[in-house]
This record gives structure tokens, sequence and C-alpha cells, in this order.
């Protein structure tokens, strides 16, 4: 299947908008080309094919001359590439874009067509950059000129408030479609991939085969049964809000939450808890997850954007536990999916490592958590 397929739910999303339009009931044409640019080429190299691609999607560029493009890196994550393209119009305006080109093989873990679903509404609700155009292997959006945050900005005060009041007003978008919460569908297709994997590196092998899967589905098995008495409420999460996906303009400090690969329906408590995760960085240091007096600022931020102060100690009582039980989830989540990009990513990363530090710290975690809700539930009535 692998790249006709993305192209062609590509190309189906852009028709569907085409004919949209049509109607009137839509206000954006969405460009498609079937173009792909290879991933693992040197900026030099693919610099060209970049700028092929921009003039077969948007024609009005078609007959620049290529002395007219700029093209630079602006990050490259751990699943896909992002360049800004510059391009010098005839009037001499300058039109800045992304164009994003997936990871290869993320659509092991990344359902792609929910994704371009999802950002159409999105961006028309506010959130990320605009879609502007999709390509066999990646898409075009508008440029924002803002930095990336770090892991400790996550933290202050101010920008966490926002982070929370923002996230608040994102998990109110409705998406069409499905409702379901996706996080155990999820979780499971990854352990059934992650579970029967093989690897050609003789180290990397040993290492895999030190896991006990049966002890990881128990665990799995074990937490989905208590989070499912937390009655936690079903929204259109992020599920990946980690530092580099939340963007910061210096002038106005506006705030931007971008990518949203992993977006799908799924409980509140496990987006919260997921962004807590993150404040532990790259190098997954877990003594800089957030305390409970700053997690009660965020909570309170989150449940009553204009009237934090306002919010009931119940109310913050039962969000709190909710976060921190998902939280678990969270680990688990990303465990499963490390071992699987492990196999299959190309990128410069110790998957296997980070499989034993999510699987390390829910451990660690796991008592705590479990007590705490625990408690809180024979307390409710509701366990």
């Amino acid at each position: 299947m692998g790249a006709a397929t993305k192209i062609w739910n590509a190309m189906e999303v852009a028709e569907e908008e085409e004919a949209r339009e049509k109607n009137g009931s839509s206000s954006e044409i969405i460009y498609a080309s079937s173009l792909t640019v290879d991933h693992s080429l040197p900026l030099p190299q693919m610099t060209p094919r970049i700028i092929e691609l921009c003039k077969d999607l948007f024609k009005n560029w078609s007959e620049l001359d290529d002395a007219h493009f700029s093209v630079k890196t602006v990050s490259g994550g751990i699943t896909n590439l992002l360049l800004k393209v510059s391009a010098r119009e005839e009037t001499g305006n300058i039109v800045n874009l992304t164009v994003r080109l997936y990871g290869p093989n993320t659509e092991y873990v990344i359902n792609r067509e929910r994704e371009l679903q999802a950002i159409r509404y999105l961006s028309a609700a506010g959130f990320g950059a605009k879609l502007l155009a999709v390509f066999g292997n990646g898409m075009v959006q508008s440029f924002i000129d803002a930095r990336t945050l770090t892991p400790l900005d996550m933290r202050r005060p101010k920008l966490a408030a926002e982070i929370a009041k923002q996230l608040s007003i994102f998990h109110q978008v409705e998406i069409p479609g499905s409702k379901e919460p996706q996080l155990w569908n999820d979780i499971f297709k990854f352990f059934q991939k992650a579970s029967a994997l093989t690897f050609d590196d003789g180290e990397k092998q040993r290492k895999y085969e030190t896991i006990s899967f049966e002890e990881v589905h128990t665990e799995v098995i074990e937490l989905k049964e208590l989070t499912g008495h937390l009655n936690a409420p079903v929204v259109f999460a992020h599920n990946d809000l980690l530092s580099g996906n939340l963007m910061l303009t210096d002038e106005e400090e506006k705030l931007y939450l971008i990518d949203f690969e992993y977006g799908s329906y799924n409980y509140r408590g496990f987006d919260i808890g997921n962004h807590f995760n993150e404040y532990a960085g790259y190098d997954c240091d877990y003594s800089l997850y957030p305390t409970k007096d700053e997690q009660y600022h965020f909570l309170r931020h989150y449940l009553e954007p204009e009237n934090p102060d306002e919010v009931s100690d119940e109310d913050l009582e039962a969000l709190y536990i909710e976060t921190n039980t998902y939280m678990l989830a969270s680990h688990l989540y990303w465990a499963l999916w490390a071992l699987i990009q492990a196999k299959m990513s190309p990128i410069d990363f110790d998957y296997l490592s980070y499989f034993f530090l999510r699987y390390g710290e829910y451990k660690k975690q796991k008592e705590n958590c479990f007590s705490l809700a625990k408690s809180y539930l024979s307390r409710s009535g509701t366990g």
C-alpha cells in the first residue's frame, strides 16, 4: 500500500474540498500534486525537487525562474522534516510557506486521512497553520513566523496558563466523523505490531528480547479498567502537545498549537497528562514533571480560562486524579510507539532505549497513581 494509498487519500481530500468550494460551502481550495520528495536527500539536492513541487501545486508560480525560490530547513523532528519555502513573485511580493515531508514509514503509527480532515476544521477554528496543499508524501501550510517553545518555557506560569486556555478551546472544536476515543484502540494496535518484531541488528534483538510483552499486556488491561471508572470526557485531543508543537511570537506573545498528526477523539485527561509528561523534554528528566501546585495552576486555567480562581476544589481534584491516571497511559502509548519506530524509522534516534525510559517511568509512578485513583473512586462512590 504505502505511498500510493497516501496520495490517493490526499487527492481525495483535495477533490472533496474543491467540490465543497464549487457548492459554495467552502472558501478554500486545497491544491494537490502526486509528486513525492525523497526525505533523505541533502538540502542542496532536495531544493530543485521542492521548487518543482511548488510550481506544480501553485500554477501562478509555474513560470517563475528557480532563482526566485529559497528553501531552508526549519526543523528535523523525530517524525517529519519541515522546510520554509520563500517565493519572490514577479511583483516583488515575497510569499513564505511551510512544506512538511512525512517521515518514512510513519503511516504505521499515524492516520494521515484523519489528520488531513482534522486540519481543515482546526484551522477554520484558528488553530495551527492553514492547509494549502497536499502531495505524495507531505503537505504545504502557511508559514508561522514564531519560535518553538522549550520544555522549560512550558512551566512558566504565564505561558502555562495560556497553554491551558488554548487547550480548553481546542477541546471544544467539533470534528465530523466517529467520536469514539482512540486511546485504547491505538495502544492495542501498537501492542500487536510492537510485540511481533524482529531486528537484523543482533544487539537490538537481544535488548528487544528482554521485554516481557505478557507483563506489558497485563499492565495495559489493568490501566484500561481503572481509567474506565473515571468517566473522563471525550474531546478532540491533540495527543502530542510537546514543546516542539507549541510556537510563540515574540512581539505580541501569541501562542500557536501546531502539528495535529496524532490528533483524534480521546480522553481529556490523556491529553493533559501527556502534556505534563512533556515537561521532562527529550531527555526524559521526569524530575521536571509539574508539582501538584503547578498542575493546579494549569488545571484552573483549563477549566475556567476567564475565572481561574472560581474553580471548585472538587472539580480541581477530579481533574487532577483523571490527569495523573491517564498520564500513565501516555507512558505506555509512547513506549509501544517507540518499539515500532525502532524497527521502521530511518531517523537516527535511539527508540529502543526510549521504550525502556517510558516503560520504566510508568512502573515507577504506577503504585502512587493507582492508589490515588482508587482512594478517590472509593470516596466518590464511583469505583
